[in-house]
Formats: C-alpha cells, sequence, structure tokens
C-alpha cells in the first residue's frame, strides 16, 4: 500500500512541475548598458608639419613678409578639461622687404612655448607663449651679414582632433625679436615685430 501511495505522489509531482513552471513569473527584461561614449584624451608626445605667413607689425616702408614652413614636436599632460603642453617649433622661411640697395629677409626661425588650453573633448582652444628666434640676413652692395634675433612670443589657437591620433590646427602668433648690430657693428638695427598665422597636422602617440 505504501508503495502504491508513493509511486501515485511522485506521478502527480512530476505532472504538476510544468504547469507550477509556466505559472512562475517571468524573468524581469533588463536594458543593456549603453556603450561607454570614449572621451578624447589629449595627453602624450605628438610631431607635425606647419606653415604660414608672416608679415611685420609696421606701415613704413619696407615692411617684411613672407611665408615659412616646417615641423612641430610637442607633449600635452590633460588633467580633467584643462590641457597643459610644450611645444617647440622651427620653420624655413622667405620673410623679407627690400629698400633701394638694401635687403632683409628672414630665413629661418622657430619658438619653443608653452601652452594652456580647454579640452571639449575633440576640441582644444589654447594660449600659447614662450621664446622665440629668428635668423636674420642683411645685404647691401653685395656685402651680406646673418645675425639670429632672440624674442618672445604670444598667440592663441584652436586644434580638433579629427581622427585618432590625428589633429589639424590653426593659431596665431605674435612675435617680437631684439635688434642686433651688423657689419662689425656699423649697422644697428631696432625691434623686428611680426604678425604670424599658421596652420599645422600632428600626429599622437
Amino acid at each position: 500500500m505504501k508503495k502504491i501511495l508513493l509511486t501515485t505522489t511522485a506521478l502527480i509531482a512530476l505532472g504538476m512541475a510544468p504547469a507550477m513552471a509556466a505559472d512562475l513569473a517571468a524573468r524581469p527584461y533588463t536594458k543593456a548598458p549603453a556603450a561607454a561614449i570614449a572621451i578624447n584624451n589629449w595627453t602624450g608626445f605628438y610631431i607635425g608639419a606647419m606653415g604660414g605667413y608672416a608679415q611685420e607689425n609696421s606701415d613704413g616702408i619696407g615692411t617684411l613678409s613672407g611665408g615659412f614652413a616646417g615641423g612641430t614636436v610637442g607633449y600635452n599632460w590633460q588633467m580633467g578639461n584643462v590641457v597643459l603642453g610644450i611645444e617647440a617649433d622651427a620653420a624655413w622661411a622667405d620673410v623679407g622687404a627690400t629698400i633701394g640697395l638694401l635687403e632683409s629677409r628672414t630665413r629661418d626661425m622657430g619658438t619653443v612655448r608653452g601652452r594652456v588650453g580647454y579640452a571639449f573633448d575633440q576640441v582644444l582652444v589654447y594660449g600659447t607663449g614662450g621664446y622665440a628666434w629668428a635668423d636674420n640676413r642683411l645685404s647691401i652692395a653685395g656685402l651680406s651679414d646673418s645675425k639670429i634675433h632672440s624674442g618672445w612670443t604670444l598667440g592663441a589657437g584652436v586644434e580638433v582632433m579629427f581622427a585618432p591620433k590625428w589633429s589639424v590646427k590653426a593659431e596665431y602668433l605674435y612675435r617680437s625679436f631684439d635688434g642686433e648690430t651688423y657689419f662689425a657693428g656699423v649697422l644697428p638695427t631696432g625691434t623686428l615685430n611680426l604678425n604670424s598665422v599658421q596652420v599645422g597636422v600632428n600626429y599622437h602617440f
């Protein structure tokens, strides 16, 4: 009798199991978390190429003007939205003017600058300033002499990360160079001030 009762109970239990499973509440649906949006990070080394146009900050006769092109190297540190950096550039230049027999021509120039900026993800707006130099040559009546002029620069720019590791930038720099004396002290020059605009492309490591 016990065996019959146990067998009957087991069969009833097995028969009820599918019905009980069907009655259980379905597991609530949970939406998968949205994929995290990649936030650009400006920290790291970069190298690039740049070029632009410079003109002497003067309205007088013989205003120097011309183009330049060269390379850039730098490093950025990003802290939140604030980006600090240091950058150096050097360029071949053809910025000059001729007055009669006298020609003044800047053949090379460059800067070493700090940068302080604010990043809007892929867009960086910054101010910049530091040391500037220019290799200038004076020529008169077949004679020439070259001097390195030192000075300072201040400016601002915007840089945009348009692809992974690649950015483009545009900036304005005001460059002020101290005067030098040419031809063994015979011909002194005054301060040389240049307004320059330049664009560039950088590769970030």
